[in-house]
């Protein structure tokens, strides 16, 4: 009987050696099977993970960032020769396409309105479905285009504020990830991905400034130029627009 019980007891001390039990073993080390970047110093997780995502040649941003007092939405795909995607705010919403140095902007008449009953609402109307090609002269140009640039819309959004630390071991996307806290979490958080290139999987901003997802990374897609007949080109400058002035900067 005894020698049963002793069998037992070991057979469940076997079974159960990837958690803490009785038998007296060790939790299981959390970095185990992964890139490794979880055992690194914060400033060091954080650096990788700015390299993982400046090599890479895609990826998907979606998400919201607090500018100014005013929420903006953004669902971007992006690769290093340029990008789609939208814009919304409670005041409008537009998208963006950059193929090179080539930008465009679709967006509905209210966009370029500005709450003009007018002659202006009537023209602002013909802009409607139609892609607005954005002059590089015009100083809306760099603006937008930030919007769509993967590395500068990056840089902006993927620094951390204050003293980093190592913070929890967690999952995004159903990747395993390690997050570094930025003056404790008030100067901003990121989840790196323990799994494959350690890609920042998720940002939060600092002093609540929004939260982002990144998926995607390497993957590619297709980027076309709108047919031309849905092309509208005012040659060196903008016409005017609702949002102006009041456009996040993405670099900051």
């Amino acid at each position: 009987m005894r020698t049963r019980k002793a069998a037992l007891v070991g057979a469940l001390c076997v079974g159960l050696s990837v958690a803490l039990t009785a038998c007296g073993g060790e939790a299981e080390d959390p970095d185990r099977g992964t890139n490794g970047v979880g055992k690194l110093e914060p400033a060091k997780i954080q650096d990788k993970a700015r390299a993982a995502a400046h090599d890479a040649s895609a990826v998907h941003l979606s998400g919201s960032v607090v500018s100014q007092g005013r929420t903006y939405k953004l669902d971007m795909r992006l690769k290093r020769d340029g990008g789609t995607g939208r814009v919304a705010s409670d005041a409008s919403t537009f998208e963006l396409l950059r193929i090179g140095d080539e930008l465009f902007l679709k967006a509905p008449a209210a966009f370029w309105s500005r709450g003009d009953k007018g002659d202006g609402a009537a023209a602002a109307g013909k802009l409607e479905k139609k892609y607005v090609k954005v002059p590089s002269g015009d100083p809306a140009y760099a603006q937008f285009k930030g919007f769509t640039d993967k590395n500068v819309l990056l840089d902006g959004l993927l620094g951390l504020h204050g003293k980093l630390a190592r913070g929890d071991h967690g999952e995004v996307g159903g990747a395993r990830t390690i997050r570094v806290d930025g003056a404790g979490g008030s100067g901003g958080t990121l989840d790196v991905s323990l799994m494959g290139e350690p890609y920042p999987l998720r940002v939060q901003r600092a002093g609540g400034a929004g939260q982002l997802e990144l998926s995607d990374w390497g993957k590619d897609f297709a980027l076309a130029a709108p047919p031309k007949q849905d092309v509208v080109d005012y040659g060196k400058r903008l016409p005017s627009t609702g949002e102006g002035a009041s456009l996040p900067a993405p670099s900051k």
